[in-house]
């Protein structure tokens, strides 16, 4: 199999060719042809993540071995079904979302379909499984793939990632009052994914943060009831959010997540306010101790999502509730490029790469 592969963390994915791998028991071998890029795949590309407080948590202590095919967010055809597959109502030729966030696939969690809070093994595809920036990935069974038929193969890419991972966050606030403001930091994909999402779910009221005007005018575009300038400092920044939702807001989703990103959500927070983090761009946030009881206050971390959010997702866009996400497309030979235009802040919304025909 064709693939481009981190060799060296931080320099440039280079083209490698693997054996392409037989599938076996209930295993499916998948042929993709699309796959995003995702702002996580920058980690992983530098090899390890901020973690505040001049610590940095590196992906080779967590078992992550050079070198890596990345690439989660992957749409493709079925190529070879592994026997136990056999008659588990896979169509060849149909083009499949698969779910990547795998895990060991034999305890509770992943017994009961919530395969991303594996505690036992994790088997992500991209990260410790080879992932879609290569030609073939091999899927565990055919629950990890959704029929997306019909739709726009690019855009239904970036569902299994930035889509599911907003689902999840916003299902963690909800139910809301359609009226009552919703603050989302950052108008990336996932924040532009999250303002489709809340529409589709009738929410009203979408309250969208982030530092860059070109952004904040896609948010606007998107459906957002208003858009607040994330830039300065973090009092600042708290002061604008209040002042756009009328006064300390119930939920914020952060889907940036960086120091002063949550430093500004958590000041914005009324009584009884929920507070939940996404983004894994980095550091730390202090928390005076006393005021969290007090003022029931919540801080909850939410990763990704569920086979079963992903299908849930999957069955709101076929309502055609979810409006589609700005998708730009590049062949996948060109993923340095678009991993530096990422780096640099450059994109709005997604860009999906393409492999070349078989």
């Amino acid at each position: 199999m064709r693939c481009y592969a981190v060799t060296e963390n931080g320099k440039p994915l280079q083209p490698m060719e693997f054996p392409t791998p037989e599938p076996v028991g209930e295993q499916v071998l998948i042929e993709v042809t699309h796959c995003g890029v995702c702002h996580s795949d920058l980690h992983i590309w530098e090899g390890g993540y901020d973690m505040g407080g001049g610590k940095r948590l590196s992906l080779k202590d967590r078992g992550v071995t050079l070198p890596v095919v990345m690439g989660h967010e992957i749409v493709g055809r079925v190529a070879k079904l592994g026997p136990d597959a056999e008659g588990r109502g896979l169509k060849p030729g149909t083009l499949y979302a698969v779910f990547p966030w795998l895990g060991c696939g034999t305890c509770a969690a992943c017994r009961s379909e919530d395969d991303n809070m594996c505690a036992v093994k994790p088997a992500a595809l991209g990260v410790y499984a080879p992932g879609g920036y290569g030609s073939h990935v091999i899927v565990p069974s055919p629950r990890h793939l959704v029929d997306i038929s019909g739709l726009d193969p690019a855009v239904a890419a970036t569902y299994s990632c930035s889509g599911i991972t907003v689902y999840s966050a916003i299902a963690k606030v909800m139910p809301m009052e359609p009226d009552e403001p919703l603050v989302l930091i950052g108008a990336g994909g996932l924040g532009l994914n999250a303002i489709s999402i809340l529409k589709a779910l009738d929410h009203r009221n979408i309250v969208v943060v982030d530092t860059s005007p070109t952004k904040r005018d896609a948010a606007m575009a998107a459906g957002a009831t208003k858009v607040v300038d994330g830039s300065g400092d973090p009092a600042a920044v708290t002061k604008r959010i209040v002042e756009a939702c009328g006064g300390p807001v119930l939920s914020v989703i952060d889907l940036v997540n960086a120091s002063s990103t949550t430093r500004s959500a958590f000041d914005a927070l009324r009584k009884g306010g929920r507070l939940i983090l996404v983004g894994l761009f980095g550091g730390e946030l202090t928390l005076p101790l006393p005021i969290m009881p007090t003022r029931a206050l919540t801080v909850r971390g939410s990763y990704v999502g569920s086979p079963k959010e992903l299908r849930a997702l999957i069955g709101l866009v076929r309502q055609g509730k979810v409006a589609p996400l700005p998708v730009r497309t590049e062949p996948v030979a060109n993923i340095n490029a678009v991993l530096n235009d990422l780096l640099a802040g450059n994109i709005v919304g997604r860009v999906v790469v393409t492999q070349p025909a078989a």
